[in-house]
């Protein structure tokens, strides 16, 4: 991996193809994963890079036009860019001036998850000096932005840059619903969509109520979704259950992963979904990939694409 090095950037001894490692699905190397489930090929030569887009007029651009620094997760850069191209779009598109730091790294947390948290150290303090000049930093991963919010704190011991940047660190439907305030997108897509609600997302940033809390239901990336002309939102029996994927767990505990995410793909599927949606590609990632080595009816798409306008 050192030769990739130069092209990817490091901090430490750690590469932004670490996180492909980690899961290791690395060419010729991967372990029992791939029985039940296919794994995406890579993105293509060419990784996700910024590239502007032109304004498209919205009710929802704002007065002040915010500077965001934008956060791509690995799996994003490397094997799904579109995803970071269709969150640039809806930015560009409700005002806000986007830029792509290219020095930014992986967050840490695939090391953290699996106890190496002094391996992700380093990361955490790369990610605040990064992020730290702008208005706001906004990801398209409740997985990653939990990391940064939730966990980052062993690192940072009360460091007052950290404490600045934290609360301004937004998982992308929650910054345009709760920054934004967005009442209004242009696109259509007529078809039916199965929400699913990743656990880092629901239950450390509160994008949504959770079934096991007693309190008024509410649901951003939903109501986002509501928005789109055209699109038909159908619920599952069980709208806040686990995937399966979990990270390192969907490795180590192949079979259980397995099985989690086929409960997940049968509810949808009995809902009527046409399109299953998330906030994180890594659950979508293990999903799709069940759903092509069984040949299922059912097409995985991150949010920020359904936004986007893209189509199925």
């Amino acid at each position: 991996m050192s030769n990739m090095v130069g092209d990817f950037g490091t901090t430490g001894n750690v590469s932004r193809l670490s996180l492909l490692a980690t899961f290791s699905i690395a060419t010729g190397n991967a372990p029992p994963l791939t029985r039940a489930r296919d794994l995406p090929g890579f993105g293509g030569s060419t990784s996700f890079v910024h590239r502007s887009t032109s304004p498209i007029p919205s009710s929802g651009r704002p007065s002040i036009v915010p500077r965001v620094g934008l956060f791509i997760p690995c799996y994003i850069d490397q094997m799904y860019p579109d995803v970071g191209f269709a969150t640039v779009e809806v930015l560009e598109r409700l005002g806000v001036t986007v830029e792509f730091p290219e020095a930014q790294t992986c967050c840490g947390q695939p090391m953290a998850n699996t106890g190496c948290t002094e391996a992700a150290a380093p990361l955490a303090r790369r990610f605040v000096e990064i992020f730290e000049p702008y208005d706001a930093v906004v990801c398209p991963s409740g997985s990653c932005v939990a990391m940064v919010r939730a966990h980052y704190h062993e690192y940072f011991h009360h460091d007052p840059r950290y404490d600045a940047l934290r609360p301004k660190v937004f998982e992308l439907c929650e910054y345009l619903v709760d920054v934004l305030k967005v009442d209004k997108l242009p696109v259509r897509f007529p078809h039916k969509v199965g929400l699913h609600q990743s656990c880092h997302g629901l239950r450390e940033l509160r994008l949504g109520s959770s079934s096991e809390t007693i309190v008024a239901p509410f649901n951003k990336a939903k109501q986002l979704l509501e928005l789109i002309d055209g699109l038909e939102l159908v619920d599952p029996a069980r709208p806040d259950e686990c995937c399966g994927f979990g990270g390192t767990f969907a490795v180590s505990e192949e079979a259980v992963s397995c099985l989690m995410g086929h409960d997940r793909i049968a509810d949808h599927l009995q809902a009527g979904a046409e399109v299953m949606t998330a906030t994180d590609m890594s659950c979508l990632m293990h999903l799709d990939g069940l759903i092509r080595r069984d040949k299922q009816p059912l097409r995985c798409m991150h949010i920020a694409e359904l936004l986007a306008g893209r189509p199925v």
